[in-house]
């Protein structure tokens, strides 16, 4: 195996593909990514047997071809260290790989390409295309607000809800939720739910691109596999249960804040510098016209600020995480915000004046 690159061809399919491998493996290969070289192009995965990414990349001299596994971490910081212009020459002889660029000269370890594991596949149920940027804005809109590490696993991922009509992503840690719509109809689709687990989702978001181009999903039973023309990603889907996300949308708050979303998101940052480090909790008081925030922590230090805001209804006043509202303010787009509230014990429903394809819901807390 043996070709010659340039090192920014090189350099973007590696660090996606090396940041699916974990820094603590148990199976040695594990640690490797496959390097496999036909016909001109170089393709190279990376998997923890849960998440499988393969990138491609033309080279620009296929001297012979073949197939190995070498340390990702070792190659990738080799290759993020040569100079921006700079041509790698790649060759492999006696099961070592030797990586030469200008005056510099590398030999890496490898594994057989044998050893290297696939993740297991079931046969694809459904498929359909979007383009890079829808799919791209229905995770970055909900991913924020999936669980870590919660005993309900089925939390720790996101919900991709497909029916003829529409995709839809969920996410919740059972304090906030948030919600994404593309309408767009999907032929040959029936109603089904899957989730994708929170590393699968991390790895998805971010080798799509902002663009127009397609990616095609094709999903299994226990998989989801998404397809561009660079990059081939699967991953398991969590076996689970997702909760009824539709009986946690609050109904008929009837009390409608209107704000600039800029101007609400500085006033809520800055009030969270001197809330209590480990509840984050900031108070709310609405009166008619503006709303005041007020935070403190157990140094008795106390931030204060005032927002206009359009507001008829009578005054009250509730509390909430300010962490969870300066996420779903950062999320949301559009210039203006829309805020529903109930009454002082009810959970918020956030969404953007100017579109409604995302809506969140953030629940209150004691102060």
């Amino acid at each position: 195996m043996q070709f010659t690159i340039q090192r920014e061809a090189l350099l973007k399919p590696l660090q996606l593909v090396a940041g699916v491998v974990e820094r603590r493996q148990t199976m040695p290969v594990l640690n490797n990514i496959l390097m496999v070289l036909r016909e001109g192009e170089l393709s190279m995965t990376g998997t923890d047997l849960e998440v499988e990414l393969v990138g491609r990349v033309r080279v620009d001299d296929e001297i012979q071809a073949g197939e190995i596994t070498v340390p990702a971490r070792k190659l990738l910081d080799i290759v993020k260290s040569l100079p921006e212009t700079a041509l790698v020459n790649f060759s492999l002889e006696n099961q070592r790989v030797t990586i030469k660029s200008g005056r510099s000269r590398f030999t890496l370890s490898t594994l057989p390409a044998s050893e290297f594991p696939a993740v297991e596949d079931s046969p694809n149920t459904l498929s359909f295309s979007l383009q890079q940027q829808q799919l791209k804005r229905l995770i970055d809109a909900v991913s924020f607000s999936m669980a870590q590490q919660d005993v309900r696993y089925y939390l720790n991922g996101m919900l991709l809800e497909i029916t003829p009509e529409f995709i839809r992503t969920v996410a919740t840690d059972g304090h906030r939720l948030a919600l994404c719509t593309l309408q767009t109809a999907i032929e040959g689709a029936t109603a089904r739910q899957s989730i994708l687990p929170r590393k699968g989702v991390m790895e998805l978001v971010r080798f799509l691109a902002d663009s127009e181009q397609p990616v095609r999903v094709l999903l299994g039973n226990n998989h989801l596999r998404a397809q561009t023309d660079d990059f081939t990603f699967t991953t398991k889907l969590v076996d689970g249960k997702f909760p009824d996300y539709e009986r946690v949308l609050p109904r008929g708050g009837n009390n409608l804040i209107q704000a600039v979303r800029q101007e609400l998101r500085q006033a809520f940052s800055r009030a969270a510098i001197l809330s209590n480090e480990k509840y984050r909790g900031v108070r709310l008081i609405l009166e008619q016209g503006q709303l005041t925030l007020v935070a403190n922590n157990p140094e008795q230090e106390e931030a204060e600020e005032t927002v206009t805001i359009d507001y008829a209804g009578a005054g009250f006043e509730i509390g909430f995480n300010v962490n969870y509202l300066v996420d779903v303010l950062n999320a949301l787009g559009g210039e203006a915000v829309r805020i529903s509230l109930a009454d002082a014990n009810s959970s918020a429903l956030v969404e953007s004046i100017d579109s409604a394809d995302a809506l969140y819901v953030v629940m209150p807390m004691r102060l």
